[in-house]
């Protein structure tokens, strides 16, 4: 790809990345066709297809991200698409709207927030309230692939735009308290149903339970079975649970394959170490078992792999790190680059300055190259939340047996 394009900015690289835009080609050249179709056809499963919420109701929930995120280009996308200017203004909302009651509405909306920012504070007792609010599964899992799916975007978004050498305007953050404020997350201890919950990074297969209703494998449709066919079995509890939202699931898991499964491009164990990575800055245990495995696996570093797991990092009081430069400690400069970017990507404020592309550059990755990691990174701002929001870790029998 040639770093000589013409000068676009994020509002055109946005448009590019969801519509048929004229110059889209140029702007998305390193991008994979294969990643940019399921990322278009994602979202209009989620917005312009029937959901159980109105389009003004997500388009509003999908701006409230943007905001929490710093995205003005998305921010600015989803109030022109129609968000219900009164759902996503700081004050709580104070009357039905869309034929939903305002506890409703506020109820969604705290949660939106919460899975914004640091998505490993959400709790039992969060999907307990949008219970108690008349909040139902297929809606629960629908609010949390949506703010997974912005936030991949958004940070899809702010790769493309540094490799086109451009940043993306900042979005001021509302105003209110989000309930990740004072909150830690919670590692070890008892899960809902008596397992014990993994208190240290690891990459050990780790087991999940969801806190949401799930679909029975004889209750699921054709469509349903069909959304996750490509990733798993029907016997998978995770996968029938994302199947309440088929149109967007299926999106997602030509996606997920469309990332991680080719040959060609970043080798596999750097695009892994990138979902690690990822996992780590979002403090999601599960994810991070699962590719710290498949990145040892493939690159034969397990004491590599380890010494990323092993970083602590500090953490404020909605559980974000300010500092994520440990976890590219110890590493070659190539691993320590991977890293870095990923990490950086992965800030609940992504940032991704020239720097770190001059770095990948100087290191020999292409521009293609480049992009396999971004996506990567940014596809686990999607993965996390929706692990971490919808469900929690646990030790296998055997583990928990011998504890």
């Amino acid at each position: 790809m040639s770093h000589d394009l013409s000068p676009v900015d994020a509002h055109q690289i946005l448009a590019a990345i969801l519509t048929e835009a004229p110059d889209a080609p140029e702007v998305l050249s390193a991008l994979r066709p294969e990643v940019l179709a399921p990322t278009r056809e994602a979202y209009d499963a989620l917005y312009r297809h029937a959901q159980p919420l109105p389009a003004p109701v997500l388009h509003a929930f999908a701006a409230i991200t943007a905001d929490w995120q710093g995205s003005r280009p998305l921010a600015d996308w989803h109030r022109a698409q129609g968000a219900d200017a009164q759902i996503a203004a700081a004050d709580p909302v104070a009357a039905d709207l869309h034929g939903l009651d305002a506890a409703a509405l506020n109820a969604l909306r705290d949660h939106v927030d919460l899975l914004s920012i640091s998505p490993a504070l959400t709790t039992r007792e969060d999907q307990d309230r949008l219970t108690a609010a008349g909040i139902t599964s297929p809606v629960a899992v629908l609010i949390s692939q949506l703010v997974s799916y912005e936030s991949y975007l958004q940070r899809l978004l702010v790769g493309l735009a540094a490799l086109q050498g451009t940043d993306v305007p900042s979005a001021d953050a509302p105003t209110r308290a989000p309930l990740t404020r004072g909150r830690t997350a919670e590692h070890g201890g008892a899960t809902i149903t008596g397992r014990t919950r993994p208190s240290a990074f690891t990459r050990e297969m780790l087991q999940w339970e969801p806190w949401v209703t799930v679909p029975a494998e004889d209750e699921l449709t054709e469509e349903q079975r069909a959304s996750f066919a490509s990733k798993a079995s029907t016997n998978s509890v995770y996968f029938r649970m994302l199947s309440q939202t088929p149109g967007i699931t299926t999106a997602r898991s030509a996606l997920d394959n469309a990332i991680f499964l080719p040959r060609d491009g970043l080798p596999k164990a750097e695009r892994e170490l990138a979902a690690a990575a990822a996992s780590k800055v979002n403090d999601c245990i599960y994810c991070a078992s699962v590719h710290a495995r498949k990145s040892a696996g493939f690159s034969k570093r397990e004491s590599d792999v380890d010494i990323l797991l092993a970083v602590a990092l500090d953490r404020n009081e909605d559980w974000v790190s300010a500092n994520l430069a440990p976890l590219a400690e110890e590493q070659n400069p190539r691993w320590a680059a991977v890293i870095t970017t990923a990490a950086e990507l992965s800030r609940p404020r992504p940032q991704l300055g020239s720097a770190t592309l001059t770095s990948l550059r100087a290191l020999e990755l292409s521009d293609a190259e480049i992009a396999d990691l971004l996506t990567a990174a940014a596809f686990f701002a999607w993965a996390n939340r929706l692990m971490l929001s919808l469900g929690e870790p646990s030790l296998p029998e055997a583990d928990r047996a011998a504890a």
